[in-house]
């Protein structure tokens, strides 16, 4: 599937905290935890679980969510489909639906069991 600009602005203006819900119980359904969970998006984004917090609390959109993230530099070793996407073939113009698929595959495979080594890429 292709993204478009209309899907791209869609996610942008979603809010983060009305999503994180989803991804918690995801997680926690799979004998996850919360912690787990906040050390998953802290590798990409750089936000503490105090942060993710904040964002959650003054209900942040996504957009706001990743321009201000610092993504780890071994973001670009996520790959895979998430909801249609293939990740690596989501053009650089739809940074903000890239990234947030980026999350969701390390949710993913969180829920799934992987190990956080793996989950966690190094180079």
């Amino acid at each position: 599937m292709e993204v478009t600009a209309k899907k791209n602005e869609q996610v942008a203006n979603m809010i983060f905290g009305s999503i994180y819900p989803y991804y918690l119980n995801r997680i926690e359904k799979n004998d996850r935890t919360k912690e787990e969970l906040n050390q998953v998006i802290e590798w990409l984004t750089g936000y503490n679980a105090e942060e993710l917090q904040e964002f959650i609390d003054n209900k942040t959109t996504f957009r706001a969510f990743f321009e201000g993230a610092t993504m780890h530099e071994n973001a670009h070793m996520i790959k895979g489909v998430v909801c249609g996407y293939r990740i690596e073939n989501i053009a650089d113009e739809f940074e903000i639906y890239k990234q947030c698929r980026q999350m969701e595959k390390l949710i993913d495979e969180l829920a799934k069991g992987r190990k956080m080594e793996k989950i966690l890429r190094t180079a």
